[in-house]
């Protein structure tokens, strides 16, 4: 499925597989620490391999296409901004992935502060003087460019891991 070496990727959500009939017993939740465990221990090969630019990038990169893929597949499309964020706010919860605000947008210069509490990737981690949410990054921007068909740019500007409670993001466009 994935060994051929390739220029382009082959991702398509079906990739996820039929979770209902693989974990009759087991089924679609676990525990946030195992996400973590997988995160961190590939991000920290990425990082021995090259380097740490090249991790970030790599993240962001792969968080970008989660997002497109999460809403192409999860989210319907919505007239109104406001509309589609609510919608957002809500399956983010839902899915257990983090607790969405928005601080403040300007909607005529499609700018954002978001912020995420409860996040999946921090939370609970201890303080290290670093904003560490790269994939949440890309996560946010492909789920923007997605539903405006405009590239975004995302930098998380405060973490839990730099002391903060909620991840926080500034959003622009490209």
């Amino acid at each position: 499925m994935f060994k051929e070496e390739r220029e382009e990727s082959r991702f398509d959500w079906g990739m996820l597989g039929n979770v209902g009939e693989g974990r009759p017993n087991l089924g679609f939740t676990t525990d946030v620490g195992v996400y973590r465990l997988m995160q961190y221990t590939l991000r920290d090969i990425v990082i021995k391999e090259f380097d740490t630019e090249t991790a970030d990038r790599i993240f962001y990169e792969a968080g970008e296409m989660a997002g497109r893929a999460f809403y192409n597949n999860l989210l319907t499309k919505k007239d109104s901004f406001n509309a589609f964020l609510e919608d957002l706010q809500e399956l983010l919860k839902k899915l257990k992935i983090g607790i969405l605000r928005v601080e403040k947008s300007d909607l005529e210069n499609m700018t954002f502060t978001l912020t995420v509490a409860e996040d999946l990737d921090c939370s609970g981690l201890p303080v290290c003087d670093e904003t560490i949410c790269t994939y949440d990054e890309g996560f946010i921007s492909g789920i923007l460019s997605a539903h405006t068909g405009r590239r975004f740019i995302v930098k998380e500007v405060d973490c839990w891991c730099s002391g903060d409670r909620v991840c926080r993001f500034d959003v622009k466009p490209a």
